[in-house]
């Protein structure tokens, strides 16, 4: 946008006398929409697109009270206040509303995620009217900002005096960095350390997880890398201080060292020196350069971590740039082609595509943030901050002119070789990227999204660079989460499978046991094996093996995805029966289903709490679920559901207040006769305490209370606890509201380990 264009968008801005007034919400942030009904619909559309940049065209707005869509026969004065604004473009749900009857339209958009660019909402003012007077952005304040930045602008010609010598030397030096990554032999040893079969394996369980059990090309890989991201922040080790060389006690730095020779070869040209605290010896730490000698130490700072991890991204075929932020810090950014776009990639934290980390969690003052690759130099830093305004004033290396000149000339020297068609999609793909940025700097932050400080380093070093962020009691009490699918039919099939077994009167005991420690052993070596070549065999030789027994086995094969071959001895052989990613997915569930009743359950399984057995039938499964709050990547909502002990829902500002919406698929009713929780692997300070369990018949604008708990106390770890749910009401959609945790002073979060809902034997359809 040029200057011009900006002072003619300002001078467009001048507020003015409105007959209404709404809040529209945006990725989270809201902004005041006034408009006079005289000027129609077309005038409002053009107000939201000054604000959201959703273009009028892709606009739906929604009278929400009265279920019907706004078109420009509506009578504005009229409809009611409190409107939806959905963006056509990116759902095929909503791109075919007008397939679909306006109550249809109205339930789905009253249970569908406002994800971070495709949902928009409107409400009237008086219902936000104090969380949108914090953080509002009026027409005023945009032309405020947009004279802001024309000011900073003009000020940077007259006061950088530098001809762009320096920006061209902080910048130029990473080009010889990046082609590093272009060695074959250095690309061959970094694939060479990573458990290859095991990412994958990773990669398509998460897309599983999402329901997706057949993702295209550009999915996997997507899904890969994210695996790739996880997978180093566990095996790269950060250094503060190195452990002292000959002892292994801490170290405290006395200076900088001569480079070795043996140092120098791979990039050292700066060696930090420590003492031994307890033995007074020498450790030298020398700050490697080059990828392959990190792939061999695995163990920095950001330096390290981000110039090893883009050189894997590099390794495995994805487009990536080693990103350098003038105020100290490096990163990763790759380009995904599922998602059309480039994206943001921290190993030394294991974010991924959250850009807005550094400027509105750690507090950082950015100035430059420069992406570097083989393909060229580009200015990204409007991808990392909401406050280009204030952001230009930092500026002062070089003007704004100078640095594109010079990140052009880089650009075109890198690409000189290179074909015109490579050239043509590389062109494209830059002004793609261009409008992107230009559209991110006048985009509001997410102020309902809380944000970290920075987690890598010791609290000193971290407080040193100002970079620790808000506290935990600052933190904002809200999150923004999407609706998730729960794939977690095979958790309750499995539940049923082995309550089948359970009832058996006519085996004993201890012969259950032990055909339970059996196949356990099958279903270890199993998940030892490559996920696409599974293969084994279950020995039941001298084992009693009833009809009930049989119908187990059988049943519990199926539900893993795995055949059997019975023979005539008792050998059981084993394989793969279908898609090896529903065998991924099971394989642990079972595995904790059966330590859990091997060493916990079985001795009281029928007299747990309330007379309720475990495991038993009729587990609700296949719901969509929408949290106040979830941790990524591990602890999002449906992780309650998994049926495994691996993961958890954990709500990071949960500690005083949280809540779970499960909503049951095929409009299904349901009457709860129970439900279990079961407690998280640690920290039993963020165990729920006091809540309630609430049902809703209309999508939750109204809810019954049909259970409440307090002063419940959770004695172990993975313990299952049992309620009984005495109020009968049959329901499509169900609230767990957390009141407060065990100690909800000591810390802000809440954490649970799994929720099993369990309904009476019959469900009905709901009528509409």
């Amino acid at each position: 946008m040029t200057l011009k264009q900006k002072r003619n968008l300002r001078r467009n801005k001048a507020p003015k006398m409105v007959a209404r007034r709404f809040v529209v919400l945006h990725n989270g942030a809201e902004f005041p929409v006034d408009y006079d009904t005289d000027h129609g619909l077309e005038v409002l559309q053009f107000q939201i697109f000054s604000l959201t940049s959703v273009p009028p065209e892709d606009q739906k707005i929604l009278a929400a009270d009265q279920h019907y869509l706004l078109d420009n026969s509506t009578d504005l004065d009229a409809v009611s206040e409190k409107l939806r604004l959905v963006s056509i473009e990116e759902s095929e749900n909503f791109s075919k509303s007008h397939e679909k009857s306006d109550d249809e339209l109205a339930r789905m958009l009253q249970t569908v995620a406002a994800d971070e660019h495709r949902l928009v909402r409107l409400v009237p003012i008086e219902e936000a009217e104090n969380s949108s007077k914090s953080h509002e952005k009026s027409d005023e304040e945009l032309a405020r900002m947009l004279q802001a930045e024309e000011e900073a602008l003009l000020l940077q010609e007259y006061s950088v005096v530098d001809n762009g010598d320096e920006f061209r030397k902080r910048v130029e030096p990473y080009l010889k960095q990046v082609m590093m990554y272009e060695d074959p032999r250095r690309q061959k040893a970094a694939r060479e350390t990573v458990p290859l079969n095991e990412l994958e394996e990773k990669a398509l369980i998460s897309l599983a997880k999402e329901g997706n059990l057949s993702p295209s090309k550009d999915e996997q890989d997507h899904a890969f890398l994210l695996q790739l991201l996880f997978w180093f922040k566990q095996s790269f080790r950060w250094v503060n201080a190195p452990p002292c060389d000959k002892c292994g006690s801490e170290t405290t730095n006395i200076g900088m060292g001569t480079p070795w020779s043996s140092e120098l070869e791979f990039g050292a040209s700066r060696v930090e020196v420590y003492r031994c605290k307890s033995c007074s010896s020498m450790t030298r730490f020398p700050r490697y350069n080059d990828p392959y000698k990190l792939v061999e130490t695995r163990k920095g700072r950001c330096g390290e971590w981000a110039n090893c991890f883009t050189h894997y991204c590099r390794a495995f075929g994805y487009d990536a740039r080693l990103v350098l932020d003038f105020t100290d810090h490096v990163w990763t950014e790759c380009y995904s082609n599922s998602l059309g776009r480039w994206m943001h990639l921290d190993p030394c934290e294991g974010v991924y595509d959250n850009p807005l980390l550094y400027e509105n969690g750690w507090g950082k003052k950015l100035n430059y943030v420069i992406g570097i690759s083989k393909d060229g130099v580009h200015d990204v830093t409007k991808r990392y901050t909401r406050k280009w305004h204030e952001l230009l004033g930092r500026r002062i290396i070089a003007t704004e002119s100078t640095v594109s000149s010079i990140l052009h000339s880089i650009t075109i020297k890198c690409r000189n070789n290179y074909s015109p068609e490579i050239k043509s999609i590389l062109n494209n793909r830059d002004k793609n990227e261009l409008q992107e940025l230009e559209k991110n700097s006048y985009l509001k932050s997410d102020l309902n999204l809380s944000l970290p400080g920075r987690q890598s380093g010791s609290v000193e070093w971290r407080k040193s660079r100002s970079e620790l962020g808000l506290t935990e009691t600052e933190a904002l009490s809200l999150s923004s989460c999407p609706i998730r699918q729960c794939v977690d039919n095979h958790v309750t099939d499995l539940y049923s499978a082995f309550s089948l077994l359970l009832s058996d009167q006519n085996t004993p005991g201890e012969e259950i046991i032990n055909v339970l420690n059996k196949i356990k052993g099958l279903i270890v070596d199993l998940k030892s094996q490559p996920f696409k070549e599974r293969k084994s065999c279950l020995d039941l030789k001298g084992h009693v093996i009833s009809e009930k027994m049989r119908g187990f086995v059988e049943k519990l094969f199926g539900t893993i995805s795995l055949k059997g071959e019975f023979g005539d001895d008792g050998l059981i052989k084993v394989g793969l029966n279908g898609n090896p990613v529903n065998t991924s997915l099971a394989i642990p569930v079972a595995l904790d289903l059966i330590d859990e009743i091997v060493n916990n359950n079985y001795k009281n399984y029928n007299n747990l709490n309330d007379g309720l057995s475990f495991p038993r039938e009729n587990r609700v499964c296949d719901g969509m679920v929408i949290a106040s709050g979830e941790q990524l990547p591990d602890g999002i909502s449906t992780s309650a559901f998994d049926g495994t002990r691996a993961y958890k829902w954990e709500e990071p500002n949960g500690a005083k207040g949280c809540w779970l919406i499960y909503k049951v698929p095929d409009d299904k009713l349901y009457d709860l006769e129970s439900y279990d929780l079961v407690s998280a692997n640690d920290c039993p300070e963020r165990d729920p305490m006091n809540w309630v369990l609430e049902a809703s018949v209309d999508e939750g604008l109204n809810w019954k209370i049909i259970d409440k708990q307090s002063s419940q106390f959770f004695e172990g770890r993975f313990l299952r606890k049992s309620f009984r749910v005495e109020t009968r009401y049959s329901a499509d959609t169900f609230r767990f509201r957390v009141l407060s945790v065990k100690d909800p002073d000591s810390q802000s979060r809440f954490q649970i380990g799994s929720i099993d809902l369990y309904a009476k034997n019959k469900f009905f359809i709901k009528i509409r």
